[in-house]
């Protein structure tokens, strides 16, 4: 299995780019949707700033699953959230409602690459 290392990674991101919390999936391309992570989400509402998950195999962009979990966390929440895909060539946050593509990564990208089995950012 040639990517058998890879896991997709989610993770809640507080004020100052600390982790808040995290979690993982089996799969290199699938995050499976979790109580336990809409349960953190809730818990951590108030200090929550940006959800952030790895694509391990590509692509740096955001999935059709994932523009529809992005709007139903925006509807539960009550208010946007910055979201953001870390992929092997590259980060993408969606900022303000359009994407952009990171050339200048925060620290704890690296900790969701390394968590994930890929290798540092190019």
């Amino acid at each position: 299995m040639p990517h058998a290392s890879l896991r997709e990674v989610c993770a809640l991101i507080g004020r100052g780019g600390v982790v808040l919390w995290s979690d993982a999936s089996n799969n290199p391309v699938l995050l499976p949707d979790s109580r336990t992570r809409w349960e953190a989400i809730w818990r951590l509402r108030a200090e929550l700033v940006e959800i952030a998950h790895s694509h391990p195999v590509g692509p740096r962009g955001f999935s059709h699953e994932d523009e529809t979990t992005m709007r139903a966390l925006t509807e539960a929440l009550g208010r946007a959230v910055r979201f953001s895909v870390v992929a092997p060539d590259g980060m993408v946050a969606r900022i303000g409602g359009e994407d952009v593509h990171l050339a200048l990564e925060p620290e704890w990208a690296a900790w969701l690459r390394r968590a994930s089995g890929m290798r540092e950012a190019p």
